[in-house]
């Protein structure tokens, strides 16, 4: 369901200018001193852009916003956009200032005049992620005409931008996920497109419901007992770095519909718990982020794919079921199953594959979004080293990432009269008792993080670098944490 956008880089030629139709965007440093390109708009338009960049409005632009000029006399173009963006920009300004094209793309496309701005590459990841489009629609939509970025360098410009493909199909493999409703993307429509990408290279394999029975999946298993769907674990597997080398792991929440099972949800809403699989969207992005750039690092992704349905064999609150870690836990809620998925996940995956390292990330709590909003993910962790690389990470990229405590004073809280853990610590910190609840299952001695991304996966409105729906949050920057610290 994707609609890339076609960019292409060529060098100024002032010959075009005047006849180009669509939409015009003309990057301008701070200072407003124009280039070439920009001075030739200027006797274009008979002094509009000097005359616009004197102006109140252009002082008032922050980095990255952009004055418009409609249907500017001198040139075919529907729209002018004088973009703020100075050389010292940041990276993640850059792809804001591209992003903000994009939201203005049609049939027609747009042309781009950076000339020697050094962020020229980023610019055009920013448009790309922007342009983006996911829907179902009986009549297609029609695609955006091409963009073209005039730079000085065409060719040093492109091969800077190469490496932006890679992730930005990632970030669109894991949009098209969590965009996808429940009666298209099953548990087994899911697994197939993890399979499919065999052909990058990965190896994946597919655990079907009675190998997991046999390994003692009981808990994972115990969520999915109430859909036509069969639970599964597809495990995804880049081998790029040393032979040997203790690996990265990533483990996703894969609920493919959450309806609460018998603990159900409230109608209100509810339709937006196709987005429950969020966690497992971004480890399969990440995955084919790292094979299409052939990462030099190894890296394993887990995901657990159920769906969550009520049923007369769908588990019961006051259930009691045994994980694969082999502690029992009392289903309180039957509405908080993420975290008996990740529990048995979590710990195969340390069993199987000795990590140097673990993140979970998951769609887990409502109680996140109330701490932390739309703007930022909830992280946990057991290690702060390991913690401050994560943040960092995010902060490069521009995916808001805030810690969050995970102190013994929470454990009290998920303890069970007639198990080993209760699987919910009741209504105050939310986020915190079920990040306390996984924590169980992750070995003292391995670095791990816990990410809550249920307020950033699929927030009510559009971002910088999406249109509204499915962000891909989280695969920039688990793509840049794998750069800077796993790569050898």
């Amino acid at each position: 369901m994707i609609h890339p956008v076609a960019l292409r880089f060529s060098a100024p030629d002032a010959d075009v200018l005047a006849g180009r139709e669509g939409r015009l965007a003309l990057i301008v440093p701070a200072d407003g001193k124009l280039g070439a390109m920009g001075r030739r708009l200027d006797r274009l338009t008979r002094g509009a852009v000097k005359r616009a960049l004197a102006s109140e409005s252009w002082e008032k632009l922050k980095t990255a916003e952009s004055l418009d000029l409609g249907f500017p006399g001198g040139l075919a173009c529907s729209a002018l956009a004088l973009i703020k963006l100075d050389r010292k920009a940041t990276e993640a300004e850059a792809r804001k200032a591209g992003a903000g094209v994009a939201k203005g793309l049609g049939e027609a496309g747009a042309l781009v005049i950076a000339e020697t701005h050094p962020r020229a590459a980023a610019i055009a990841f920013g448009l790309a992620l922007r342009a983006y489009r996911c829907d179902y629609r009986s009549e297609e939509a029609k695609p955006f005409g091409p963009v073209d970025m005039m730079v000085a360098n065409p060719e040093a410009v492109a091969a800077a931008a190469a490496p932006h493909a890679a992730l930005a199909e990632g970030v669109f493999f894991t949009r098209d996920l969590v965009n996808a409703p429940a009666n298209i993307l099953t548990t087994d429509d899911f697994a197939a497109r993890l399979a499919a990408m065999q052909e990058l290279g990965l190896e994946v394999e597919i655990l079907e419901e009675e190998e997991l029975a046999k390994l003692g999946f009981r808990a994972l298993l115990a969520v999915g007992q109430g859909s036509e769907s069969p639970s599964k674990v597809v495990v995804m597997r880049w081998q790029g770095g040393a032979e040997g080398a203790a690996p990265l792991a990533l483990v996703g929440k894969g609920v493919c519909f959450d309806s609460g099972g018998i603990s159900i949800k409230p109608a209100a809403g509810m339709e937006e718990m196709t987005m429950d699989m969020g966690g497992a969207a971004v480890v399969a992005g990440v995955m084919r982020t790292l094979a299409m750039r052939k990462a030099r690092a190894n890296v394993v992704g887990l995901v657990g794919l159920v769906e969550n349905m009520p049923d007369g064999r769908a588990q019961r609150p006051g259930d009691i079921v045994k994980s694969l870690k082999g502690d029992t836990i009392e289903v309180i809620n039957t509405d908080a199953e993420g975290r008996l998925v990740l529990a048995d996940v979590l710990w195969y995956a340390q069993e199987r594959f000795q990590p140097a390292a673990v993140i979970d990330l998951a769609t887990l709590t409502g109680a996140i979004i109330v701490a932390l909003g739309h703007e930022h993910a909830g992280v946990f962790t057991n290690d702060d080293k390991f913690l401050a690389g994560v943040l960092e990470a995010a902060r490069a990229e521009g995916e808001g990432a805030w810690p969050m405590p995970l102190t013994p004073g929470y454990e009290p809280l998920i303890k069970s009269r007639l198990a080993d853990i209760k699987n919910t610590g009741g209504r105050w910190g939310g986020a915190v008792t079920a990040a306390a609840f996984l924590k169980r299952f992750v070995k003292d001695e391995v670095p791990w993080c816990h990410i809550d991304i249920a307020g950033v996966a699929l927030p009510p409105s559009e971002t910088a670098l999406a249109p509204k729906g499915a962000t891909g949050w989280g695969v920039m920057t688990l793509d840049r944490l794998v750069r800077e610290r796993f790569e050898g």
